[in-house]
C-alpha cells in the first residue's frame, strides 16, 4: 500500500475511535457512485458525515482547510442517497470534519463538530 494511503487509513481509524468512544457505530468509506464518505457515525437520532483529512504537518494550512466548496457538495450528495438507502426515520444530521496531523509519530486530532 502507498504511504499516502496507509496515513489516510490510520487517520481514518483514529477518526473512527474518536466517534465510537462516543456511543456511536460507524460505518466507514460509504459509496455513492463514484463519492466517498470516509465515515458515517450513527446512534439513536443522529446520523453524522465526517471528511477525515490526514496530513504529515501543517506547513499550508489545517487539513480542514482541503474541505472545499466542492468536497462538501460532493459529500452531501453521498448523504442523501445513504439516507434514502438506509432510511432512518427522523434524525439530526451533522456534517463534521476531522483534521489530522502526523507529528513525531503521533497522531493530533482536531474534530469540527458542524463544519459545513
Amino acid at each position: 500500500m502507498h504511504a499516502r494511503a496507509v496515513l489516510g487509513r490510520d487517520g481514518e481509524s483514529e477518526a473512527e475511535r474518536l466517534y465510537r468512544r462516543a456511543g456511536f457505530t460507524v460505518e466507514r468509506n460509504f459509496r455513492a457512485g463514484r463519492i466517498e464518505v470516509d465515515l458515517v457515525a450513527y446512534r439513536s437520532g443522529m446520523v453524522v458525515f465526517c471528511e477525515v483529512k490526514t496530513r504529515t504537518g501543517d506547513r499550508w494550512g489545517s487539513p480542514a482547510e482541503a474541505v472545499g466548496y466542492k468536497k462538501q457538495a460532493r459529500i452531501r450528495r453521498a448523504a442523501t442517497e445513504w439516507l434514502a438507502q438506509r432510511k432512518p426515520g427522523a434524525v439530526e444530521v451533522r456534517f463534521d470534519v476531522v483534521s489530522v496531523i502526523v507529528r513525531d509519530g503521533r497522531l493530533e486530532l482536531t474534530h469540527i463538530p458542524n463544519a459545513f
